[in-house]
């Protein structure tokens, strides 16, 4: 008499793995599936409208002396209504950066993600893909929408500006570039911390809370250190990138931004510098939680 043996796990299977592409169409599955992301996006395409349309709308921005503006003037304004909910939309985006990857490891989802990807990189970095993508796109989007029905408006109330100026365009493409790297940033801290209080306590905190402490410690001390630190927070770097730079002097208008005429030893950053300052803090922050991916159980 024989005994019949079991075929043994994954017989079969063996030599069988994920690609890269099958990992980043099941993690958009995941981001197009979960409630919680669909109205992140929906409420940063109307914010990304709404707040530029109203003060559009109810705003005055010339006097009686200069009924018409143009140039860099006009550029400015252009500029800083535009872009106006984007300091609102880039706070949903770092929360919903830390909620994609907190949510599984909340779920224990994770643990079927890297059993699929045993790498784990390949599903990390698929994540981060399909999250910038939707990011970038979904701010584009509402961005441009917004600039083509403000721009009459402005225009109507005598605020002329050409949206293919270099000087306006790359502002507004910038805004998109800002809030993907701010979920990317809350992506990486999501991964660290693996909890998603402690995720969007951080997050928000960088961007929101840090700064004002550091404002407010520069009012109180006189030294400069306090507003050479503020320049470099995720937020003062990345508002850079949609800061409207004049010919004359150079600086940015909108965004957060350090007065140059206060001290000569305070630090500016340019919108390039910005990019370069907030893209290494993302790079710095992802490769930590890499390390950290591959070196901890799921």
């Amino acid at each position: 008499m024989t005994t019949a043996t079991a075929p043994a796990p994954h017989a079969g299977l063996e030599g069988i793995r994920l690609s890269f592409p099958r990992l980043v169409r099941s993690e958009w599955i995941k981001l197009r599936s979960i409630r919680s992301t669909v109205w992140c996006f929906a409420l940063l395409f109307v914010l990304n409208i709404g707040f530029p349309l109203l003060i559009a709308s109810v705003g005055s921005f010339g006097d009686a002396q200069n009924p018409h503006l143009s140039g860099d003037t006009a550029g400015a304004i252009g500029v800083q209504v535009i872009t106006l909910g984007v300091n609102f939309t880039s706070l949903i985006v770092g929360v919903l950066g830390v909620l994609i990857i907190s949510g599984e490891y909340a779920t224990g989802m994770i643990r079927g993600t890297f059993t699929a990807d045993p790498g784990r990189l390949g599903a990390v970095f698929a994540k981060a893909i399909v999250l910038a993508v939707a990011a970038f796109v979904v701010s584009a989007i509402s961005t441009w929408v917004a600039a083509l029905i403000v721009h009459p408006i402005l225009s109507g109330k005598g605020v002329d500006f050409d949206l293919g100026d270099s000087k306006v365009f790359l502002p507004l493409l910038g805004s998109s570039v800002y809030v993907t790297l701010i979920a990317l940033f809350a992506f990486g801290v999501g991964m660290i911390v693996r909890t998603t209080a402690g995720g969007i306590a951080i997050t928000l905190g960088l961007l929101l809370v840090v700064p004002i402490i550091f404002s407010i410690v520069g009012g109180l001390v006189d030294a400069n250190w306090p507003a050479n630190i503020n320049a470099f927070l995720p937020s003062n770097a990345g508002g850079q990138l949609f800061a409207f730079a004049s010919d004359t002097s150079g600086a940015a208008t909108g965004g957060a931004q350090v007065d140059q005429a206060s001290s000569s030893d305070v630090v500016t950053l340019n919108g390039w510098e910005g990019f370069g300052v907030l893209g290494a803090e993302v790079l710095a922050v992802g490769i930590a939680a890499l390390v950290l991916i591959k070196r901890r159980d799921a």
